[in-house]
């Protein structure tokens, strides 16, 4: 942030914002639109999108910003932003394909539709912001070769959890500490909540009852520790991750003794989370050093006798922070957190409760699934399925409550996208006979 809010100042001052769009007009989405707006020079929110126009329109009165025009063609909103006027459009494709436009901004949730929208964007040569675990946790790796393809930046951003881990992780590594351990900090995991079980706390803050789900049920966790392991190449020591519950209010300096060392210290480390512990809800990373002098100052800086050193932030900001993603991908070309390559992590479906044949799965954070995190070999191994591809597939067999599903266990509706996009990662990352699986219950859908 230290050169990105100077660099921000400048192109201010020469008359040279950084001209985003944004698609969705969601909670977090409104959120962003007002930072953008009032708080971050250099930068002008030039278009927002939404499926329910007015919905956009809000987003920016709530900002401060009434004057807005509705775009109804591609053609359209480039005049308008040429102009220099705040456009809204019940079209995002107006959005990824109009000139003019540096970044999207994808603050949507959903995966099939964000998968177009950020394809789109790809191919007109935009960078693309995901405040989107989910789409990235499923086909990130194969949204990131066509954005490499593009001479794109694709990233997740700052604020999120992810993003916040991965500036950590760089900071950690920076002073010659060896990262063994990402961590998320909760302060509830329950896989069996449902939208009405979280009713009441949705609507206190203003949220869907889904989304707030899946952040109970275990499901976003799972998302954003798996672009964390995607982006630093870590892995997950087993299905679920550990997730220590410890007394309310423990200090998270004590996360050097939950996890098994051996896990840490052998290979390229992992992703985990602990539920109680305090600062909540900020993130730590464990990291180790085999150098005796940095011992002895690690020491004397009350960080411990080690191996295991404890490194957070005591909290996450989410829109606050997505304007400074904006702005490293614009002007510096720098991902807050990307994937490295090959998924090492993925997130499947297990059965929230007990399910039959002929039921259609319906989406995150509802009443039929939950997200688990395994890692990638085992997923294509096993043949398991994705859950942020189980949405709208048709059970084939009875499910027991928390049986991962398989491919086998499933129809998934034909021609999504995000199928597709799948079946090239796992193409691209893991041969053919990785991509099988979803290519024979696509051949039978």
């Amino acid at each position: 942030m230290f050169i990105v809010d100077r660099e921000l100042e400048l192109l201010q001052a020469e008359g040279r914002p950084i001209r985003v769009g944004m698609v969705g007009a969601g909670f977090m989405a409104r959120g962003i639109a007002m930072q953008m707006l009032r708080y971050v020079p250099g930068m002008e929110l030039v278009a927002i999108s939404n499926r329910h126009v007015e919905k956009a329109r809000e987003a920016y009165a709530a900002a401060g910003a009434d004057d807005v025009t509705e775009a109804t063609s591609t053609k359209a909103l480039e005049d308008l932003v040429a102009r220099g006027r705040r456009a809204i459009t019940a079209d995002p494709m107006h959005i990824c394909e109009a000139e003019g436009i540096d970044i999207v901004v994808e603050a949507t949730g959903a995966i099939e539709f964000a998968a177009q929208v950020t394809m789109c964007a790809i191919r007109h040569g935009k960078h693309v912001a995901l405040m989107n675990a989910e789409l990235d946790g499923t086909i990130g790796p194969i949204l990131k070769v066509y954005a490499d393809q593009a001479g794109v930046v694709l990233t997740n951003v700052e604020g999120d959890q992810p993003g916040v881990i991965m500036n950590l992780y760089r900071w950690v590594r920076g002073l010659g500490i060896r990262p063994v351990l990402c961590g998320n900090i909760k302060g509830l995991h329950d896989p069996y909540r449902n939208p009405t079980t979280q009713e009441g706390f949705a609507k206190k803050w203003g949220m869907k009852a889904p989304m707030v789900t899946s952040f109970a049920d275990g499901t976003k966790i799972s998302f954003e520790n798996a672009i964390v392991a995607n982006a630093t190449g870590m892995l997950v020591a087993k299905r679920g991750m550990y997730g220590p519950v410890v007394e309310p209010g423990t200090p998270i300096q004590e996360a050097v003794g939950w996890y098994p060392l051996n896990q840490l210290l052998e290979g390229p480390g992992i992703v985990d989370y602990c539920v109680g512990a305090m600062p909540n809800p900020g993130v730590f990373v464990l990291g180790t050093t085999e150098n005796a002098v940095e011992k002895h100052y690690l020491s004397l800086y009350k960080m411990g006798p080690g191996p295991l050193y404890c490194f957070y932030w005591p909290y996450h900001l989410c829109h606050f922070e997505v304007p400074f993603t904006v702005a490293r991908a614009a002007i510096f070309r720098d991902a807050a957190i990307a994937p490295l390559g090959a998924p090492t992590v993925d997130v499947v479906a297990a059965a929230k409760r007990h399910l039959s044949a002929g039921e259609i799965l319906d989406g995150l954070g509802h009443y039929m699934t939950y997200g688990l995190c395994e890692n990638a070999p085992t997923v294509h191994a096993e043949r398991l399925v994705p859950i942020g591809l189980a949405e709208g597939c048709r059970l084939l067999r009875d499910v027991k409550r928390d049986e991962v599903l398989g491919y086998d266990d499933i129809e998934l509706p034909t021609g999504r996208l995000c199928d597709g996009l799948r079946r090239a990662q796992d193409l691209v990352f893991f041969g053919s006979s990785a991509a099988s699986a979803q290519r024979e219950v696509l051949t039978t859908a």
